[in-house]
């Protein structure tokens, strides 16, 4: 079949019949008898019913607990930055460009040994979850920049990738027609616990210092997040995936042709692009608040809370939008959005409502770009005729996207650090003239690299 002919429409019906071909060679003795005696009916219906609803908030709690933590980072960067033990060190920008790029940078490995090794996937979120607590208690033994570094960054994001990575490939179980929109639900939690983290961590850092922050939160986490894991559980009887994966060859299990598909490297350098800035604004705004506006500690966290209230937001329209229109019109929607709120808005800033009413428009934009991904998995599935494996598509999507985390963080050392942060110094109007102008710039041209996906698809090339 000729690409340009497959109605994208029609891929919840495909996805409906793979599921349903998949469950009449299920094991049905894990579930409940049912009256009728077709095998299906003993499995929890996908995309509704108290079993989905239940995992999908299991899942969004546990996002919020796995990913809310690192993207609150300019919280402590900025209290690390004025800390005796660790003031004046460049590398400290490092620390968040760990927690984040190696969750990212760890996806494809994990993902390929729990497709292998399927009985392994519940036990490894209680495993990441105990790593991270022990990575936060660990962390606040710190005394110089590169155990944090090692405790907070690299260990905080292993514990992290083991435990999150499961829980992906369970919602391609639970949900098919409306997969864009439970991602875009899951991916909201991040952006909840970004909304009041900021709050609560500056709240405990400036009244108990760091390391007991970081022990508090450690206690905090493993609380609520061992409980939850028993609703974060798959919807498939463990006979059925571990059936196919020793079934099945090693080409049919790990098909990595998706890789060289001009359509898929096309989307991924854009999502290089793209996250190559993305993350600047959350790190450096409670900074840039305190240091270009003269804000207090508070007002300046609470440029990160509007930017990841915002997400929330985003990300569920856009996970709604991903399963009505083509993804490239989604992402130029989310990369114009951020572009224009860039240049204008931060780029413009000189006072501390106006900075808020970027992050709430960069939250609302940029803050979506992830949940264009259930489209680019979508429509690669589509082109592989069904050979390309979700959760490995998933998987290099987001280690480009740690690609970008990593590169962001020398890269912005680069445009505020040295001689960078005097370029347009005192010259130009707003943020521009800052000391943060170069780091202005670079996201507001990375955000806009990031959409052209949709111009390459306009000219008949995609």
């Amino acid at each position: 079949m000729n690409e340009s002919q497959i109605d994208l429409v029609s891929l919840p019906a495909i996805e409906a019949n793979i599921h349903d071909h998949e469950s009449r060679s299920f094991d049905a003795s894990n579930f409940e008898p049912a009256q009728n005696t077709d095998s299906t009916s003993r499995l929890p219906r996908t995309d509704g019913g108290k079993d989905a609803w239940l995992f999908l908030a299991a899942c969004f709690a546990l996002e919020a607990l796995i990913w809310g933590f690192p993207f609150t980072y300019g919280i402590f960067q900025d209290y690390y930055a004025k800390e005796p033990s660790f003031q004046g060190q460049t590398s400290i920008a490092l620390i968040g460009t760990c927690s984040m790029g190696v969750l990212y940078l760890g996806a494809p490995f994990l993902f390929a040994g729990l497709t292998r090794w399927p009985q392994a996937r519940r036990a490894c979120t209680y495993v990441g979850i105990i790593i991270m607590c022990s990575a936060l208690v660990l962390s606040s033994f710190a005394t110089e920049v590169w155990h944090l570094t090692v405790t907070q960054g690299v260990l905080y994001s292993i514990g992290g990738g083991i435990a999150y990575s499961p829980m992906i490939l369970f919602v391609h179980e639970w949900f098919v027609r409306k997969k864009g929109l439970a991602f875009g639900i899951m991916w909201a939690g991040t952006s909840v616990a970004g909304v009041l983290l900021p709050i609560i961590m500056t709240s405990l850092l400036s009244r108990y210092g760091f390391r007991t922050a970081l022990r508090i939160w450690a206690i905090v986490v493993a609380v609520i997040a061992l409980p939850l894991l028993s609703f974060a559980k798959p919807r498939l009887p463990l006979s059925t995936t571990h059936h196919r994966a020793h079934s099945s060859s090693f080409r049919q299990l790990f098909d990595l042709s998706f890789l060289t598909m001009p359509y898929f490297l096309i989307l991924q350098a854009c999502n290089i692009i793209e996250s190559s800035g993305y993350f600047l604004p959350s790190l450096y705004l409670p900074t840039y608040a305190r240091d270009a506006l003269h804000s207090s500690n508070l007002a300046s966290a609470f440029t990160v809370t509007a930017i990841n209230g915002a997400t929330v937001v985003g990300t569920i329209v856009m996970g709604t939008l991903i399963d009505k229109f083509h993804v490239t019109t989604c992402i130029f929607v989310s990369t114009m959005g951020s572009t224009i709120c860039v240049f204008l808005l931060w780029g413009l800033a000189t006072d501390l409502p106006l900075l808020y009413v970027f992050a709430i428009t960069y939250g609302l934009f940029a803050g979506s770009f992830c949940a264009t991904w259930s489209g680019v998995i979508r429509d690669v599935q589509i082109r592989t005729d069904g050979k390309a494996d979700a959760g490995l598509v998933f998987a290099f999507l987001a280690f480009g996207r740690g690609v970008g985390n990593v590169l962001s963080g020398p890269l912005s050392v680069v445009l505020i650090g040295g001689s960078g942060g005097h370029v347009w110094k005192g010259q130009a109007a707003g943020g521009f003239g800052s000391g943060y102008g170069p780091l202005i710039a670079f996201t507001g041209v990375s955000a806009l690299l990031g959409g052209l996906s949709f111009v390459v698809k306009r000219i008949g090339w995609l």
